[in-house]
C-alpha cells in the first residue's frame, strides 16, 4: 500500500491535471456560452436554459445513483470494472423510457415541445458520457479524461460559432451541446478498451442491478435532491417571470456555474481515494478529509470575493444583460460555501453513511423551494439568486454537523483563518479596479491571484506538510 505522502502526492497530481483541464474547458465553455446568449438574446437564451435545468432534473430518473456508485465500487475493485460499466450502460436503455415521458410532460407543460427531441438525446448522451469518463477516476486514470475534457470543449465551440455564424436558433444550439457530449461517447468507447481500463458493452445481470438499485438509493436520492436545488429555480422563474428575465437570470448563473466545476473535478478525484482509506487506513481518513477541505476553502474563498467585487464589470462588458450583474453579485456570496460542502459529501459517502447527506439535501430542497416559492413573484431573478445563497450556507452547516456526528470534527477556525485574512486583503486590494473597462479586468483579476497567494503563503495557509504533499506531486511518477 502506498504511503501517505505518495498517495496525497498523487491525488494532488490527479486534481491538478483535472482542474488544469476544466480551467481550459470552462474557459472556452463560458466564452460560448457568452458568445451564443449575445447571438440568442434575453428571450432565446431564457428559454435554452429552462430546457438544460429540464434535462438535468429528469437525468435523475436516468442515473439512479448508479453513476456515484460505480466510481466508489469500480475504485475498491478494479477487477469488476468492466462488468460493472456494461451492467450500468445496460440499465440505462431501460431507464431511458421514462424518463422520455417525464420530460416530455414537462415540456408540454410549458409550451416548449419542440425541443423535446434534442433535448432527450442530450440528456442520454450526457448521461452515458459521465458514466464512461467515471470509469477513469475510480481507477486513477486521469491523462486520458483530461484529454477529453479539452477535445469535448474544442468541439462544442467549433459547433456553436458554426451556429452563430449561420444565424441558427434555440434548436441548433441544443443540437450543438449534444453533439459535443456524443464526441465524448464515442472517444471513450475507443480509449477504455484500447488502454486496458474497462470494456463498454450492455448487459442486465437482474441480481447486480437489484442490489446496486438498494446500495445506489440514497445516492440516488441525494442526486434528485441536489438536482432539484440546483436546476429547480429556473423553471420557476420562467413560468412565473417569463423567458426575458430567465434569460438574465441563466446569463448570470454561467459565470458563477463556470466555477463549481473546481470542487466537483475535485471530489471526483479524491472520493475513491477517501473510500479506499475507510477500508484500509482509517486513521488517516480524518486527516485526508481536513486536507480536502482546507483545499475547497483556498480555492473558494478568493473566488467569492474576486467574484463579488468584479460582477459589476458584466454589465459593462455586456450591456444587453446589464440587469444580470447583481444577481451575479448575490451568487457569488455562495461560492465558498458550495467548496467546501464538497469535502463533507465526500466524507460522509466514503463512509457508506451517504443516506445521511440525502436527509441533508432533502432538507434544503425544501427550503430552497420555499424561498423560490416566496422571493421570485416579487424579486425576480435576484429572488432566486438569495434563494441560492441562503441554501447553501444552510447546506454547509447541516454537512459539518453530520460529519462532527459521524465521527470527526473538522477544525473549521484552524484551518481557515489563515487563507480567510488572505482572501480579505486581496479584496481590499481590488476594491479599486471593481468596474475595470475591457480586458483590463482579466490583468485585475490575475493581480488578485498573484496578491492572494504571496498573501496566503506570507501568513501561512500553505504549512510544511502541505509543501510536503505538493513535493510529492511534482516528482515524476515511478513506472
Amino acid at each position: 500500500m502506498e504511503d501517505t505522502e505518495t498517495a496525497g502526492g498523487r491525488t494532488i497530481r490527479n486534481t491538478a491535471l483535472v482542474v488544469g483541464a476544466r480551467i481550459i474547458s470552462r474557459g472556452l465553455a463560458l466564452i460560448t456560452v457568452l458568445v451564443m446568449a449575445n447571438h440568442l438574446g434575453n428571450d432565446g437564451l431564457g428559454v435554452w436554459g429552462n430546457l438544460i435545468n429540464w434535462t438535468a432534473l429528469t437525468a435523475v430518473i436516468l442515473d439512479l445513483g448508479f453513476n456515484t456508485l460505480y466510481v466508489r465500487e469500480g475504485a475498491r475493485h478494479p477487477g469488476e470494472i468492466s462488468r460493472y460499466l456494461q451492467n450500468v450502460m445496460g440499465s440505462k436503455l431501460i431507464q431511458a423510457i421514462p424518463v422520455f415521458v417525464v420530460l416530455a410532460g414537462a415540456l408540454g407543460y410549458q409550451r416548449i415541445q419542440n425541443l423535446l427531441i434534442p433535448g432527450f438525446v442530450l440528456l442520454v448522451v450526457t448521461s452515458y458520457s459521465n458514466l464512461l469518463r467515471a470509469t477513469c477516476y475510480a481507477l486513477g486514470k486521469l491523462k486520458w479524461e483530461t484529454l477529453a475534457i479539452v477535445l469535448e470543449s474544442l468541439v462544442l465551440t467549433v459547433l456553436v460559432v458554426a451556429g452563430v455564424l449561420a444565424h441558427q436558433g434555440v434548436v441548433y444550439f441544443i443540437w450543438a451541446y449534444a453533439g459535443s457530449y456524443g464526441f465524448s461517447c464515442f472517444y471513450f468507447f475507443l480509449v477504455l478498451p484500447a488502454t486496458g481500463m474497462a470494456r463498454p458493452g450492455f448487459k442486465f445481470e437482474l441480481t447486480l442491478i437489484r442490489h446496486w438499485l438498494w446500495s445506489g438509493l440514497p445516492f440516488a436520492l441525494t442526486f434528485v435532491l441536489t438536482a432539484i436545488y440546483f436546476k429547480i429555480d429556473v423553471p420557476i422563474l420562467f413560468s412565473l417571470r417569463g423567458a426575458a428575465e430567465t434569460g438574465n437570470y441563466v446569463f448570470a448563473y454561467k459565470p458563477f456555474e463556470s466555477l463549481l466545476f473546481i470542487p466537483t473535478a475535485m471530489l471526483n478525484v479524491v472520493f475513491p481515494i477517501l473510500g479506499v482509506l475507510h477500508k484500509r487506513d482509517p486513521k488517516n481518513l480524518g486527516p485526508a478529509t481536513d486536507r480536502f477541505f482546507k483545499a475547497l476553502f483556498l480555492l473558494g474563498w478568493p473566488l467569492t470575493v474576486g467574484t463579488f467585487l468584479l460582477s459589476p464589470a458584466l454589465a459593462i462588458w455586456f450591456p444587453r444583460f446589464q440587469a444580470a450583474a447583481p444577481a451575479l453579485r448575490i451568487l457569488s456570496l455562495a461560492i465558498v460555501f458550495m467548496f467546501v460542502s464538497n469535502a463533507f459529501i465526500g466524507y460522509l459517502n466514503s463512509i457508506d453513511r451517504q443516506s445521511l447527506f440525502t436527509w441533508a439535501a432533502g432538507l434544503s430542497v425544501a427550503v430552497n423551494l420555499v424561498l423560490n416559492l416566496l422571493l421570485i413573484p416579487t424579486w425576480g431573478s435576484l429572488g432566486a439568486a438569495w434563494a441560492t445563497v441562503l441554501t447553501e450556507m444552510a447546506l454547509a452547516g447541516i454537512g459539518l454537523a453530520l460529519v462532527a456526528g459521524s465521527g470527526h470534527l473538522v477544525p473549521v477556525w484552524r484551518l481557515c483563518w489563515r487563507p480567510g485574512l488572505a482572501g480579505l486583503a486581496m479584496g481590499a486590494a481590488l476594491v479599486p479596479f471593481g468596474t475595470a473597462p475591457g480586458l483590463r479586468l482579466l490583468g485585475v483579476a490575475a493581480l488578485g491571484a498573484v496578491v492572494y497567494l504571496a498573501l496566503a503563503w506570507f501568513v501561512g495557509a500553505v504549512d510544511a506538510d502541505d509543501r510536503s504533499l505538493i513535493r510529492g506531486a511534482l516528482r515524476r511518477p515511478a513506472r
